[in-house]
């Protein structure tokens, strides 16, 4: 049995109704991608005296996304919307780690766990906050750290580095802005703290 061939003025009508459905398939917001900086370069003092590899940090669930994180005052966790990270959280602290020990230009070598480049200290991280807190309106990050001997895997030292910075309101660009300098500071402090050893 033939079916019957649809007319050009209904073929038309067909694909302009397809169109539309698809483009209102896909017409929500896109969310805009906010990046983290690493703290500016400095001019050598002294010898380079060690080598060390950043490790990825940990962190719980939530911080393995690319979202950014709001704590509400009961203490629930929820994603907030129009934003999101350049990469993972926790792949893009590792790197801003990475290049703010490079710009320090104050240890040997930098690396990641697979470069494959011998170091004399591991640094692994964990992060315990990096979420902005509704309640008190402040970009809250908590970073735990521990430096850890390659060669025998003692532990050299550790320390919890914490910084705190108000944000006018809970929006996306602030939340991110807000997020970018309170890791500003705790990037500062770990950077020196490394550098002397621990």
């Amino acid at each position: 049995m033939l079916l019957p061939v649809p007319s050009p003025r209904r073929l038309a009508v067909l694909a302009l109704g397809l169109t539309l459905l698809l483009g209102a398939c896909g017409s929500g917001a896109v969310p805009t991608t906010f990046d983290l900086t690493a703290l500016p370069g400095a001019a050598r003092s002294g010898a380079a005296r060690r080598s060390i590899v950043v490790a990825e940090p940990v962190g719980l669930q939530p911080f393995e996304a690319d979202r950014i994180i709001v704590r509400e005052p009961g203490g629930s966790v929820s994603f907030l919307g129009g934003g999101q990270w350049a990469d993972r959280l926790p792949r893009l602290v590792q790197a801003r780690v990475i290049q703010s020990l490079e710009n320090a230009n104050r240890l040997k070598s930098v690396s990641r766990p697979g470069d494959k480049v011998a170091a004399d200290t591991v640094l692994i991280t964990e992060l315990r906050a990096f979420d902005i807190n509704a309640g008190t309106r402040e970009a809250v990050v908590d970073l735990s750290a521990k430096l850890i001997q390659e060669s025998t895997g003692t532990v050299v030292a550790a320390k919890v580095f914490q910084a705190r910075v108000p944000v006018a309101e809970v929006s996306a660009a602030v939340a991110a802005n807000g997020l970018d300098r309170a890791l500003s500071l705790v990037l500062a402090d770990l950077v020196v703290w490394i550098n002397a050893g621990g």
